[in-house]
């Protein structure tokens, strides 16, 4: 599909919805932008993880979905904090970890049982 459209002040363009539902663009995605032979040519630049890949769309709809519940749950008040210092958050997740061991240590030893 092609499509025309206005340059408007400062070199901004629209970008059709059709076409960015085509190639996937999202609001506030980027593109590469590069001259090619007397054409602009826009490329979609996903998100990179940091183990160097690429997220899939699937892959960015589950961060959006996790973000979204993350969200929610401060919306509900569900946080820890606030701490004073980065010592009394360091003690805290120090505590989170012991007790998670322990549970999970408890409930091997009742299942070997």
């Amino acid at each position: 599909m092609t499509a025309t459209v206005k340059v408007q002040r400062k070199g901004q363009i629209t970008i059709p919805i059709r076409l960015r539902v085509q190639v996937g663009l999202g609001d506030g995605d980027f593109v590469e932008a590069r001259a090619e032979r007397g054409k602009i040519v826009l490329t979609p630049k996903p998100l990179v993880n940091r183990a160097g890949g690429e997220y899939t769309p699937a892959q960015r709809r589950a961060l959006d979905a996790r973000l979204a519940e993350s969200l929610e749950q401060a919306r509900k008040g569900e946080t820890c904090g606030p701490f004073e210092t980065h010592q009394e958050l360091t003690d805290f997740l120090h505590r989170q970890v012991r007790e998670t061991r322990s549970k999970k240590s408890k409930s091997v030893k009742a299942h070997a049982r």
